[in-house]
This record gives C-alpha cells, structure tokens and sequence, in this order.
C-alpha cells in the first residue's frame, strides 16, 4: 500500500537516537538547514532521559522513546539502531508518522524505498511508512556514480574506503582517542569497538564476514547500489578498510565505461552534479582529505584519471563526511523531499 497521508507545512519530527553520533547531527542539520518543523521531539534511551541538548535558541529535554512518542509526529527520523528500529516500525507507521531510518534494517525490503535525493528522489513517492537511509560509504559513491553514469552506462565498479571511526558510532571515537594516548604512552589498551587496534592501524573488516569472505559492509555497497541506481546487473566489488580517521570517509573506485569516456567529458559531469565538489588540481597537491573536511555536506572528488589497464577505465578518489552526507544530512533531505522543498 502506498501512503497517502499529506504532511503538513510545519511537520512535528522526532529525532530517535538523538544523543548518538548522528542523532546530534540530524539535530545541527535541522537547524542549519531551517527545516520548518513546528516543533522537534529529542528521543533516546531511559539512561539518556531528561539531558538538555542546544537546539535553535533554546534546547531540547531528551525524552525516553516509548510506543507512544509518535502519537503526535508527523515525520520520524531514527537513528537508534536496526533492532531499535525494527522494535518500533509498527508504532511509527500506525501511528500516521513516516519513518527515515538510518539504519540496516529495511533497505533491501522491496516495499521500503532506498533513497538519495540527488539520484533517485522519485522513489519517495511508493514508500508504504518507511523510507531508508542507505549505508554511508554507499552514498557518497552514488552520488559520484548517478552522473557518470548518466554520461555513459558504467559496467563496472571497483571500490576500496577507507572508513572513519566514527562509522561505528561515538563511542568508536571515544576509543580511537583513548588508544591513540595509551599507544604513545606505552600502555595496553583492550579493543572494546573494534576487533583489533585502531590507532595506527588498519583494518580490513567492517560488519561481520559473510560466507564468500566478503564482509556484510561490502555486501551492503554491492545491494544497495544497484537498488539505488535500478541497475540489478551492475558489477561492483568492494573492499572496505576502517582507518585511524575521526570523520569523512575515503574511497578509492575504479569505474568502468560501457565506452571510451575522456577525462573532459567526467570533469565535465561531475563538475554540474548536485552535491558533488571537484577537488583535483594536482599540481598544486589539491585534492579531497578527511582532516580538511569535517562538518562538509558535499562528495568530493579528485586524483581524477583514465585507467590505461581496461578499456573506458576511470580512477578517482571520494571523500565525504559520513556523519553528515552519509547519515544526517541525506535523512533530512528525504523529508525535504517528501515536503516538496527544493533546497541546494
């Protein structure tokens, strides 16, 4: 069944998980953005209950998340966690609010709508309640490749990231912090976030393995991509690497053409792109890194050049800050999105 509830011009939204990572930045980019909410609820756990949180020229009391927090909500915003989110889909739904969840748990159902509102925002209009939040690595990748691939069918697509710790949440950072001043000390500090060190580290697992030897992080960058795009028999193969970076996801992918593309015409389409940012002058060592742009809403790209080894090959370097375009910022675009509202 498709929703047919209007949403009203000064929608009531609640924020669930408001107090984790991505939780406070849905709140930041609800402000920055000006999103005419007529009110917005702070939803979180029982131990998170009653914390104040700035908001515009006031604050928020975080309230403790029950079934009957979305009785009056018009727009949900989850960010809580996949079985958080499961828990509660019915209540959401039931009660005339539409969920844009953030986590694992829809995307891949076929009634739920995957969604980047630069590249696919005409799927909003056959979602059923609830709309999900693709993986962030998976984002910024899109963005990357809906333009690109508008200029010639890619065939192909190989992707190595390297991830932030704060993928995994605020507490992945807290402990990236923490080993960081126990290794330059000398002390022994136990993984807790992690399978392994994080602090000079690199390590090649995100998620849980899956019975290919891929992990499910790259299971998820293979799925949601070719739902995203309506590609079904798009190739692609990922490699995903959590690094000793704070925020902003990397991603090293080599796109290939179903035709030879020069480096004028891929200049050229992610040049006009929405969201996108070309940031490739390399001889003046001007090119995308994660230290220069945390707090950034735009995909930025650059180390653009042909791939000589396959015909219609193209490399190229994407870093994005996963907080904000792979989590908060693309949520709140989707209920810009289902509002009608055009924004840049």
């Amino acid at each position: 069944m498709v929703w047919d509830r209007p949403l009203p011009d000064w929608p009531v939204v609640a924020v669930a998980g408001v107090t984790g990572a991505v939780g406070r930045e849905m709140l930041e980019v609800l402000e920055q953005r000006c999103f005419p909410a007529e009110r917005v609820v702070a939803l979180a756990s029982s131990r998170s209950a009653g914390m104040r949180l700035p908001f515009r020229d006031g604050e928020l009391i975080v309230e403790e998340m029950t079934e009957r927090s979305f009785e009056e909500a018009d727009i949900a915003l989850f960010s809580a966690g996949a079985s958080v989110s499961r828990r509660f889909r019915e209540t959401v739904v039931s009660s005339g609010c539409v969920m844009i969840d953030n986590s694992s748990a829809f995307r891949m159902e076929d009634d739920v709508p995957l969604v980047i509102p630069e590249v696919n925002p005409e799927d909003v209009a056959w979602h059923s309640g609830v709309i999900a939040n693709p993986n962030c690595s998976t984002i910024q990748m899109v963005v990357v490749l809906k333009p690109l691939h508008d200029l010639a069918p890619i065939q192909r697509v190989i992707a190595s990231t390297y991830q932030a710790a704060s993928g995994a949440g605020a507490a992945a950072m807290d402990e990236l912090y923490k080993q960081t001043r126990s290794f330059l000390l000398g002390e022994d500090y136990e993984p807790e976030h992690f399978a392994h060190r994080i602090a000079f580290n690199c390590i090649p697992q995100i998620d849980v393995f899956l019975d290919d030897g891929s992990t499910k992080e790259e299971w998820k960058m293979v799925v949601e991509t070719r739902k995203i795009m309506h590609a079904p028999d798009l190739a692609v193969n990922a490699t995903c690497v959590r690094v000793p970076v704070l925020r902003c996801h990397s991603e090293a992918l080599n796109v290939e053409f179903t035709r030879e593309v020069t480096l004028a015409e891929v200049r050229a389409a992610l040049e006009v792109a929405p969201g996108v940012v070309v940031m490739d002058e390399p001889s003046e060592s001007k090119y995308p890194m994660p230290a220069m742009l945390e707090g950034t809403d735009e995909t930025y790209v650059g180390r653009l050049r042909i791939d000589p080894t396959v015909p219609g090959g193209v490399s190229m370097w994407v870093v994005s800050d996963q907080l904000r375009k792979g989590g908060a910022l693309n949520a709140v675009q989707i209920a810009e999105t289902l509002m009608g509202l055009v924004r840049t």
